[in-house]
């Protein structure tokens, strides 16, 4: 039977609890108020995945990826019930990339331990910095030596893969302390660092005091950028998308999916799926959710943002996620899967950005410098055209 499947598939799932929300954070999570919610909710996950079983036999899932909130603040019998799930209602491959998102104040030896047992092989840490006072800026409740114990403690436990978070536009951040951060982190031998831009998102915690930080400007914020690039080049870790670096075979097999625009499944409030051509989230109420995996005919509109990808919007997304990617885009594969000429429709513009750095046009292949990445939604807002965007738009820098 597995060699009859040939489709691969992504899947993520969302778990929405949190035991402290970020001030920056603008995921759907929650903290719980009853310890009765866990059980409840992944009842309803596994009853979901139940349900697309059918739909994704033909596929062979080969990477999972449970993120949040913070799946490791649920009670560790309710995280492996849904680990367990994942392996009985997918077929995946003998190879399959296995994530868990951690917090380092969530999970110990023990928890990795379990995991691991379980199927998981890749654990993602978010420590962000290693300096006290952006994480207290950023109000995350761990240390720099809670996040090492942790670290060390999915070592021990013989979990081979494993991922740090980092940002930087933190208030008060320099691009020293951000070096140091990384000059840290790397120390350790992760296999995986992602790079993130903080972003103040509306509504959050940080949005309502926004005037009152004092955050990097934008020439700060690209030396920081560019500095962390080299920094992490000489450490070993090769770029390979604006915000990830990796050791040698190490690169996100789940993140790169997103980006080239392969399919992937969701379950999970707020989670979103792209599906035989077809792009849609699930309410982003854990009640509403619940609700509507147990009784598909109530009144509860478990599936919104449903929309069909195709023609143009298709090749707008391929162009936008595939120049995230450092090797960016093929122009024989864009007229190969679309039919078009690439420079056609676009070199008259593309022209510039080349013409000032910011892109390069070798060979087959178009891709952004680091200058380019660093104003990359700046550029494909001007590359692509709204037709080309459809229901897929840049948000932030980032």
């Amino acid at each position: 039977m597995y060699g009859e499947l040939q489709k691969k598939l992504g899947i993520y799932i969302h778990i929405p609890f949190c035991r402290t929300k970020c001030a920056y954070c603008d995921f759907y999570s929650f903290i719980p108020k009853s310890e009765g919610i866990y059980e409840r909710y992944t009842d309803a996950v596994i009853a979901h995945m139940e349900a697309y079983r059918e739909a994704a036999r033909d596929r062979l899932p080969d990477s999972v990826y449970i993120g949040g909130g913070t799946p490791t603040a649920m009670p560790i019998e309710q995280l492996l019930r849904i680990v367990r799930a994942v392996k009985k209602n997918f077929k995946l491959s003998k190879n399959t990339e296995f994530t868990v998102e951690v917090n380092p104040k969530t999970a110990d030896a023990k928890t990795f331990r379990a995991l691991r047992r379980a199927g998981v092989n890749r654990i993602s840490i978010g420590l962000q910095s290693a300096d006290a006072a952006e994480l207290k800026a950023l109000t995350r409740t761990h240390s720099r030596v809670d996040f090492e114990e942790c670290f060390m403690d999915a070592r021990a436990a013989k979990i081979q893969n494993i991922s740090v978070d980092l940002m930087f536009g933190i208030p008060n951040q320099t691009t020293q302390t951000l070096l140091s951060s990384i000059d840290y982190v790397t120390r350790l031998h992760p296999d995986h660092i992602s790079l993130y831009d903080l972003k103040i998102e509306e509504g959050t915690p940080l949005a309502r005091i926004a005037s009152r930080l004092v955050l990097p400007d934008e020439d700060t914020e690209f030396e920081m950028y560019t500095n962390a690039i080299r920094m992490l080049e000489k450490r070993g870790y090769k770029q390979y998308e604006i915000s990830n670096f990796a050791r040698p075979g190490k690169m996100s097999r789940h993140n790169l999916k997103y980006w080239n625009c392969e399919e992937y499944l969701g379950f999970g409030p707020g989670a979103y799926s792209y599906f035989n051509s077809t792009r849609f989230s699930f309410v982003r109420s854990i009640e509403a959710y619940i609700k509507g995996v147990a009784d598909p005919q109530s009144r509860v509109n478990l599936t919104v943002g449903l929309e069909e990808i195709s023609g143009r919007a298709q090749l707008g997304e391929y162009i936008m996620l595939g120049l995230r990617l450092n090797e960016g885009i093929s122009i024989s594969e864009v007229s190969r899967r679309y039919g078009v000429d690439f420079a056609s429709l676009y070199g008259k513009k593309a022209d510039k950005y080349i013409k000032y750095g910011y892109m390069v046009c070798k060979g087959d292949r178009v891709y952004l410098t680091p200058s380019g990445m660093f104003i990359s939604n700046y550029i494909l807002s001007d590359l692509l055209s709204f037709e080309d965007l459809g229901a897929l738009s840049p948000a932030g820098r980032f």
